[in-house]
């Protein structure tokens, strides 16, 4: 479930609508943010099924004027290190003129009859920022089919630091839709702070 918004008691609503541990994801989030307005947010829960177990988690992105700040928030079940369930949550604020790709990727079902406004299927939010780049490597070849000498490795390094999917079916057309607006918001957020910076 996500929920998209620009008000601190709306991001209050969105994350104790989420069930999920409300009173601990909203201390570190509202901790986190401080007291900067909040431009958009984005609220996204998500089951996962791992053997026999259920694990949730909670992804929390933040948008103010200056920073961009993203929390997790995990469970976990009682293991040796803990008798007893326990969950963990982190934040991280990032600068906004550290992000260097927000990346959207849209699922369109019919692309033949698409028209303009029409939902995506499925949205995939990727946002780099440099904590965490991926590197894909493959052999190089030349484009001499009997040639047997090394040419080394060919790849690409891809900022991964934040990746986010929510479909149409696993979550809802209002979560596809939140999250279009959110990606929006902080893909003009980040332009408008690059196109400052310049002119300094």
């Amino acid at each position: 479930m996500a929920k998209t918004g620009t008000t601190t008691q709306g991001l209050r609503a969105a994350i104790e609508r989420s069930g999920y541990y409300p009173a601990l994801v909203a201390e570190a989030v509202e901790a986190a943010v401080g007291g900067e307005p909040i431009a958009s947010y984005l609220v996204h829960q998500e089951t996962t099924f791992d053997a026999n177990e259920v694990r949730r988690h909670v992804t929390v992105l933040v948008l103010t004027a200056n920073r961009f700040i993203v929390s997790h928030t995990d469970e976990q079940n009682a293991d040796t290190s803990s008798p007893t369930p326990y969950a963990t949550t982190s934040t991280e604020s990032v600068k906004l003129d550290r992000i260097s790709s927000v990346v959207l990727s849209r699922v369109v079902a019919n692309p033949e009859s698409y028209t303009p406004g029409t939902l995506p299927r499925e949205v995939v939010l990727t946002i780099g920022w440099g904590a965490v780049s991926r590197i894909d490597l493959e052999p190089a070849a030349c484009g001499d089919p009997n040639c047997e000498a090394d040419h080394g490795y060919t790849g690409s390094s891809t900022a991964d630091d934040l990746s986010l999917r929510v479909s149409e079916a696993g979550d809802g057309p209002e979560t596809v839709r939140q999250a279009l607006a959110f990606a929006q918001a902080l893909s003009e957020a980040t332009a408008a702070t690059a196109a400052t910076a310049a002119n300094c």
